[in-house]
């Protein structure tokens, strides 16, 4: 079923995926065809030097709920799911991979979630029995996993399951830049969903390589580092720096108090490393501090400028914003 505006949007980063791209087209239809709801597929190709792009657009020609969205190079997941993003019509948005090990015949079983449990915003793919080689892939994954889980408070047992499913307005109120891919649920809790989990199939890869290596561990640490900073105090920038620069400070003021009072009682302090040690302490406390500081002021001008929102909320009744504010006054 392919309405002008479609009610799903399934939304596929590609790169170098030549051989698997017409199973994949094949599979989705097949899975989507089994239930009400129409859809669209936008495929992304993220720069592929593999032909995937031609192929991609053949393939949209032929099909007309196919859209191909080529970019000029290679930017990253993140860019290339923002980009499908960007392009999205329908009133839910599904992710997954375009590597085949997503089973796309599990699309309706999260669909059937979103329609039948309005009190979810989000389903989370679990590759429960999961397909991969287990000490580069497996055990990394289980680790990050639950540290992710454990500092940003949202508790999954697959973040880096790309079978997901959203209703449009979460999509709508998340942007993601550099490597943030991993974290979704994480932004998306931040933007007020309420998010489930449910398994999901897993299959081995037939054509193609693994663009991932375990070298992604050390950026996910960096990403996660400011995912909890983002989530806790994107809006009190003080009390993370200020928090911080107030542990330094303090002892550095009792220190110096400390040698002030046996300077007076006749001590030689000037060539005690205390002296440095207190100074030091100060110093770097009153820079964490003014570093708060120009942080909460530009917080200030962001929100203020209009360039985002300090909350979301859902209007129940008949009466809107506007006619209340009229009421007011």
């Amino acid at each position: 079923m392919h309405d002008l505006i479609p009610e799903v949007s399934i939304v596929v980063p590609i790169y170098n995926e030549f051989d698997n791209l017409p199973d994949l087209v094949a599979r989705i239809d097949a899975a989507m065809r089994a239930q009400p709801l129409s859809y669209e597929l936008i495929a992304v190709d993220d720069g592929s030097n593999d032909g995937s792009a031609k192929r991609l657009r053949e393939i949209s020609e032929t099909h007309p709920w196919v859209r191909a969205v080529c970019l000029v190079r290679n930017y990253g997941q993140s860019s290339a799911l923002q980009a499908g993003f960007d392009r999205v019509r329908g009133r839910y948005v599904v992710t997954l991979d375009a590597d085949l090990q997503n089973e796309p015949g599990d699309i309706p079983l999260l669909l059937e979630r979103l329609e039948n449990e309005p009190d979810l915003d989000m389903i989370s793919g679990w590759r429960k029995n999961r397909q991969d080689k287990a000490l580069s892939r497996r055990l990394p994954s289980v680790l990050a996993n639950r540290l992710i889980s454990k500092l940003t408070n949202v508790q999954l047992h697959d973040y880096g399951c790309a079978l997901k499913a959203y209703r449009r307005e979460i999509i709508d109120r998340i942007r993601l830049y550099g490597e943030m891919h991993r974290f979704i649920p994480s932004l998306a809790r931040d933007a007020g969903a309420r998010i489930a989990e449910v398994p999901v199939r897993h299959h081995a890869r037939t054509h193609g390589v693994s663009k991932y290596g375990i070298d992604r561990t050390f950026r996910v640490i960096l990403d996660l580092i400011f995912i909890v900073f983002f989530m806790r105090f994107r809006q009190r920038p003080l009390h993370a720096f200020g928090g911080f620069g107030l542990w330094l400070t303090t002892p550095g003021v009792l220190i110096l108090m400390w040698l002030l009072v046996e300077k007076l009682m006749g001590a030689d302090i000037g060539g005690r490393p205390l002296l440095m040690a207190g100074v030091m302490l100060m110093l770097m406390g009153m820079q964490f501090i003014a570093a708060g500081l120009i942080g909460e002021l530009l917080t200030r001008i962001y929100y203020e400028s209009g360039s985002g929102l300090q909350y979301y909320a859902k209007e129940h009744g008949a009466a809107t914003v506007e006619e209340r504010r009229k009421v007011a006054t």
